[in-house]
């Protein structure tokens, strides 16, 4: 299919079966494919359902719009975790992103109801069965993720602390143990950050920046992109002159201890850290495909339960309806909504009055906000495209 033309939009439509669901599929086939390929069509299966009451359905046309809602959001998240965990590779997200296996758009034309309903009357279809296993994965995701996102943000702290300018960064992954006077009762080793324009007046004046500095003590440790980091040995006594007088000249003294025991555990928690985010990335990366499988495929089967309902309450009993799954192409979706009303219309003589009506009429979603003569709900798949 060429990519541009097609919406990842699908449009799930019934109409109620002429002399049979054939005829009602074939004139549908027939309207969209003469007017230039509308859209991409294919029959929808509903298993057949016991109807209860009307009452009974009604309340089932409330459950299943807010059920519809949650899980519509929960296939959201878990789509765009998905595509935050990957942070670089964007590109990766749809091959992630699967239904049954394949690729979320073919799951939908081949859609296969897989939650037994074939015996089940309407009222103990299972909606809670459908809703425990969403909000388990929900629940789920909001505990993965803050435990990712946790290790995920002390890492980052952590990186951020070995990066950065001269003044802020650790030094650890910088100094060694030679660069130092250790043990002393009197001598002291600074680490100093001298700003590149002014390395030459730091040789010039270091030594006597204050008294009891070891001539040529000094050393240029490492350098970033404006300053040098520079050692310099001195008696412990001469420590307070010498900065203040190092800061009149822009030379700025770190505050240092070599210690080479914290340095270690910085650095082992670093490769800790490291290690835990690599040893959880695959894990919670299967753990995210498999339940966006799950949830999209319970999503579908919530659209598949409002379009039995609505149907129903619309076209009245015996059940006698055909869904359809039309994928609109994106050029000419106004075209193709004229062509379903021309066919349709006829459904709804009272379609103006409905509309104008306040009053609450069985089965029909005002809020929706939007009202067609045939029963209509869409699902969007452009809530799975990370660019």
């Amino acid at each position: 299919q060429d990519k541009e033309t097609k919406m990842t939009e699908f449009w799930l439509i019934s109409a109620p079966g002429e002399k049979t669901c054939q005829q009602t599929w074939e004139k549908l086939l027939a309207a969209t494919t003469k007017n230039n390929n509308l859209s991409t069509n294919s029959k929808f299966n509903i298993p057949d359902l016991k109807v209860g009451t009307l009452d009974v359905l009604v309340g089932l046309s409330d459950e299943l719009a807010k059920l519809d809602a949650f899980v519509e959001s929960v296939v959201k998240k878990v789509a765009q975790y998905m595509a935050d965990v990957l942070e670089d590779s964007k590109d990766k997200v749809q091959e992630n992103l699967l239904a049954n296996g394949g690729k979320v758009l073919t799951m939908i034309y081949q859609w296969q109801a897989e939650y037994k309903f074939s015996s089940s009357s309407l009222d103990t279809v299972p909606f809670l069965f459908i809703f425990k296993g969403v909000n388990q994965i929900d629940n789920d995701l909001k505990a993965r993720a803050s435990a990712y996102n946790n290790l995920k943000g002390n890492l980052q702290n952590l990186e951020r602390k070995n990066a950065g300018s001269l003044l802020t960064r650790s030094l650890a992954d910088i100094v060694k143990k030679e660069d130092f006077v250790l043990d002393s009762e009197y001598l002291v080793t600074l680490l100093v950050i001298v700003p590149k324009l002014n390395y030459n007046d730091w040789v010039k004046q270091y030594e006597t920046l204050a008294e009891m500095v070891v001539p040529r003590s000094s050393n240029v440790l490492f350098e970033d992109q404006d300053s040098y980091l520079c050692n310099v040995t001195l008696f412990r006594k001469a420590v307070d002159d010498f900065k203040h007088k190092a800061r009149e000249y822009k030379f700025m003294v770190r505050d240092f201890q070599y210690n080479e025991e914290e340095m270690k555990a910085d650095k082992e928690e670093m490769n800790r850290l490291s290690t835990d985010k690599k040893k959880q990335f695959g894990p919670l990366v299967r753990w995210l495909k498999v339940n966006f499988s799950e949830a999209f495929i319970a999503w579908i089967h919530v659209k598949a339960l409002r379009v039995f309902v609505e149907s129903v309450l619309r076209y009245g009993l015996p059940v006698n309806f055909q869904a359809m799954l039309l994928q609109p192409n994106k050029k000419t979706m106004k075209k193709l909504r004229e062509v379903l009303y021309d066919l349709y219309k006829h459904l709804d003589s009272s379609a103006a009055a409905i509309i104008d009506a306040t009053m609450d009429i069985p089965g029909l979603n005002l809020s929706q906000q939007e009202y067609y003569p045939y029963v209509y709900y869409k699902i969007d798949c452009n809530l799975l495209e990370f660019k």
